[in-house]
């Protein structure tokens, strides 16, 4: 996931475009971009769209952020987007362990309602001084933690925060970084919101890079080949992806949810993030 573009869960007209673009990720929101009044039809929406062939056929990960669980909305979201083609939800405002096994629960029942096999993954958001102080706890609450997201303006913005000082940047990039390494998952940075400012875009984009994050959020499609330039993969990445995709090819591995390339366990967003190298190795 070097680039995860964020679409708005009201836009459903943009959905079919972001799909056809160059990210590697895919994230439709049900927070911040929706207002109340329009958060049953984007629900709606959005659970349309990642049903159809084009959707669930494309390396692309599919993300749905929901609302916070610690929100009235949550239940609903979860069990109306809720489906194969939903490779990680995205959980922002999580500030506890507790919170992210309670959510489990709900997303345990749904996929229970809903007949599903798949355990579907989670992308946390740290985001808050309490996320923050808690990180390393909410990346091991469960084993259903996939990795966690950066989220640089919530933290820094209401604090008075200097973003562009890098002492700062570098501060809470390492901070997150090592609360994953801690439980083993990965990292992707938080979206860079002056669109107009790419230079601000590749620097922290770069440091991201250099201190093992996956990939940076984009909330605008010019913002994509920033980040693809700037977690560029190599020949071992490469190669790894070629391993992984025929792995699960292989009969033995047919209708499983998980399997071992490299001692390493490998599912669905694995997967997918293996058959997004290839395609975009392949565009290139």
């Amino acid at each position: 996931m070097r680039s995860k573009l964020f679409v708005p869960g009201a836009r459903p007209e943009l959905f079919a475009k972001a799909l056809a673009g160059d990210a590697d990720a895919l994230s439709f929101d049900l927070e911040d971009a929706v207002p109340l009044h329009l958060k049953g039809a984007a629900r709606t929406a959005i659970a349309s769209f990642l049903a159809t062939d084009a959707a669930l056929q494309s390396p692309k990960v599919m993300i749905v952020r929901t609302n916070a669980p610690s929100t009235p909305y949550f239940a609903d979201d979860v069990n109306e987007v809720m489906g194969e083609g939903v490779a990680l939800l995205n959980l922002p405002k999580v500030e506890s362990a507790a919170e992210v096994r309670a959510a489990v629960d709900v997303i345990a029942l749904a996929e229970a309602t809903h007949g599903l096999q798949r355990r579907t993954r989670l992308l946390v958001n740290i985001e808050t001084p309490r996320a923050l102080a808690h990180a390393a706890a909410i990346a091991g609450a469960h084993p259903r933690v996939a990795g966690l997201q950066l989220g640089l303006a919530d933290m820094f913005e209401p604090h008075g925060i200097d973003r562009h000082d890098r002492a700062n940047l570098h501060a809470i990039l390492f901070a997150v970084r090592m609360a994953a390494a801690q439980a083993d998952v990965f990292v992707l940075d938080g979206a860079y919101a002056d669109i107009a400012d790419e230079e601000g875009f590749r620097e922290e984009a770069a440091m991201a890079r250099r201190l093992g994050y996956l990939g940076k959020s984009c909330v605008h499609p010019r913002q994509v080949a920033l980040a693809n330039a700037a977690f560029a993969v190599s020949e071992h990445e490469l190669d790894t992806a070629r391993r992984i995709v025929e792995a699960a090819q292989a009969p033995a591995n047919q209708g499983r949810g998980a399997f071992m390339v490299d001692g390493k366990m490998i599912d669905l967003p694995f997967l997918k993030r293996a058959q997004a190298l290839l395609a975009a190795a392949h565009k290139s």
